[in-house]
């Protein structure tokens, strides 16, 4: 088995996004590790090398498991190349559709609000009235 990537020239936007995103995760989770290990000395180790030493080798590993996965692992990058295949045969909604769509939803939830408000007004009222709730004075 050679050290090329599979499948190189398909599915690149998949992969690349995949890649990015795993990327963030992966300094979230270095950021992570460089404060757990704020503070520990080990024989005389400065503890800023400690927490860099140890964010370095997260970094390092999570690379090696993504380059694995993204870049050479058979079932992973078949899927992925197929995503972006399905993905390129999705009907897309119009901008215009998508604006129309979200004007009614907003016109939705106002009225929702106004009923949510007019039904406790109302409710209010009624046990006000009865004797069940006051309103401070």
């Amino acid at each position: 088995m050679s050290d090329t990537i599979y499948k190189k020239g398909q599915g690149y936007w998949t992969r690349l996004m995949s890649a990015i995103g795993l990327g963030l995760l992966v300094f979230m989770g270095a950021v992570w590790v460089w404060d757990q290990f704020k503070g520990v000395e080990i024989t005389g180790v400065e503890p800023i090398y400690v927490s860099a030493g140890a964010a370095v080798l997260f970094i390092a590993f999570f690379a090696i498991l993504g380059y694995w996965l993204i870049g050479r692992k058979r079932s992973v990058v078949d899927f992925m190349v197929a995503t972006e295949g399905e993905m390129k045969r999705v009907n897309w909604s119009t901008r215009r559709e998508i604006v129309g769509s979200t004007w009614v939803i907003i016109a939705l939830t106002i009225v929702v609000a106004v009923l949510c408000f007019l039904f406790d007004a109302v409710f209010a009222f009624i046990f006000q009235r009865v004797g069940v709730l006051e309103i401070g004075a």
